[in-house]
């Protein structure tokens, strides 16, 4: 049995949790593959919502199992505030809940040194959740991470200070001054380091590998988008991890032969949070409805999400590196209101027209070119079948089909799991 991958085409925020939450009814085990507590995966049903970091979409469904698997890294105190959500709910997630031995951990001082260097970047920072996240994938690199098995040991605690240590010493080397209290955070990451204590440890890739033997149905749940691939990403403007396909063979330990479909998830239009540049960026009325309407605000940081048309080089480009074979369009009712439609087609790059993503994109590089739509006055978000969406926004659908070669297979009308339209 082949395992499914879905994943952010854009970068981030694209409503990759909803999807998972809407297809895990087809599968026996969610696994996460990379990233951290800087993913936010909103997911509303029954009139609540719900947003996860690190633990898989698919907990809130009775029967899926979920995996949080090798490629991922835990920050012990995020993660025990995620499982004391659950229990407001009642979710049954020791049964439910599995963690790769092999994930690595966020300490204290990840978060130190990673606020440390986004500091002393000044007007160059790269827009960083504070996470610790890009120190930790730092260590894991550099062959001095703690990783989820090292607390089955009895030295883990030696392996800790002796972390620890190291951080405290290179904060030093930053011209920037960090207010904190090391007691204080240890005293928390060691009540969380107990709550995660209580969960299952696996060795993921064995788990899965089998699971796949067994004929069990599978899919990998990717966080962040594939523009903040570290590789293929607006690099460095981008995450510290492999947010593309080939991140699910090497986060999970699962073969490329074993992919099966590769689910694409975007937005109707494009958003992007933090630094970084931006081609179709919008600054005038167009980009602050789009905010307004779409709610635009980050899962994880709260900050405000910039918006703009559709990158349609920037899609077409994440579908080649993925091998996408179904788009999943997401938030077209937010485009409900506007007379014109606009789609980039193509980028003048240094005096020439191309029709690719070139190294680099920053706005003196690049500027754009658009193709126009008609746009629709339809309200979406009561619509429950193809037949009913506006003939203006599947024309908008048909036109990104042809342009990237992949049919959209799912578009979603409202950010609740039934406002949902398969096609």
């Amino acid at each position: 049995m082949a395992v499914d991958l879905l994943l952010g085409l854009q970068w981030g925020d694209e409503g990759k949790g909803k999807i998972v939450d809407v297809l895990t009814k087809n599968y026996d085990i969610i696994a996460r593959f990379q990233g951290g507590p800087n993913a936010g995966h909103t997911l509303i049903f029954d009139g609540r919502k719900h947003v996860l970091h690190t633990i898989p979409s698919g907990i809130f469904h009775k029967t899926a199992l979920n995996v949080v698997g090798n490629g991922v890294v835990i920050d012990p105190v995020i993660f025990k505030k995620e499982l004391e959500n659950l229990d407001k709910h009642n979710i049954d997630y020791t049964s439910k809940l599995l963690i790769s031995r092999k994930a690595h951990l966020i300490l204290p001082t990840h978060r130190l040194l990673d606020a440390a260097s986004e500091t002393s970047k000044g007007k160059a920072k790269i827009g960083s959740t504070l996470k610790g996240i890009g120190p930790t994938y730092m260590d894991k690199t550099g062959r001095n991470g703690m990783r989820v098995g090292d607390l089955e040991l009895d030295n883990w605690k030696d392996k800790y200070n002796a972390l620890t240590e190291k951080h405290l010493k290179m904060l030093k080397f930053f011209d920037v001054q960090i207010e904190y209290n090391l007691k204080e955070l240890e005293a928390e990451f060691s009540k969380g380091i107990e709550k995660l204590k209580t969960l299952t440890f696996i060795d993921s890739e064995e788990f899965l590998n089998t699971a796949i033997k067994e004929n069990k149905t599978i899919l990998a749940e990717g966080a962040q988008g594939s523009l903040l691939d570290i590789d293929f990403g607006t690099y460095p403007f981008v995450t510290s991890s492999n947010t593309t396909a080939a991140g699910a063979c090497t986060g999970l330990g699962v073969a490329p032969n074993r992919i099966g479909e590769v689910f694409g998830i975007f937005k109707a239009y494009t958003t992007r949070v933090g630094s970084g540049p931006f081609p179709t960026e919008l600054f005038d009325v167009n980009g602050k409805t789009m905010a307004k309407v779409g709610h635009e605000f980050g899962a994880t940081t709260g900050r405000p999400r910039r918006c703009g048309w559709l990158d349609l080089i920037a899609l077409k480009y994440a579908v080649d590196v993925n091998g996408v074979t179904q788009l999943m369009m997401m938030k077209g009712d937010v485009l409900s209101g506007f007379d014109t439609l606009k789609v980039c087609t193509s980028y003048n790059y240094k005096g020439e027209e191309i029709s690719h993503l070139p190294y680099n994109i920053e706005p003196h590089n690049v500027s754009v070119n658009y193709t126009e739509f008609k746009g629709w006055e339809d309200d979406l978000t009561k619509m429950t079948s193809e037949d009913q969406l506006p003939k203006n926004l599947l024309d908008y659908i048909a036109f990104i089909e042809k342009e990237t070669g992949v049919p959209v297979s799912i578009v979603s009308v409202g950010p609740d799991r039934k406002q949902t339209i398969t096609r």
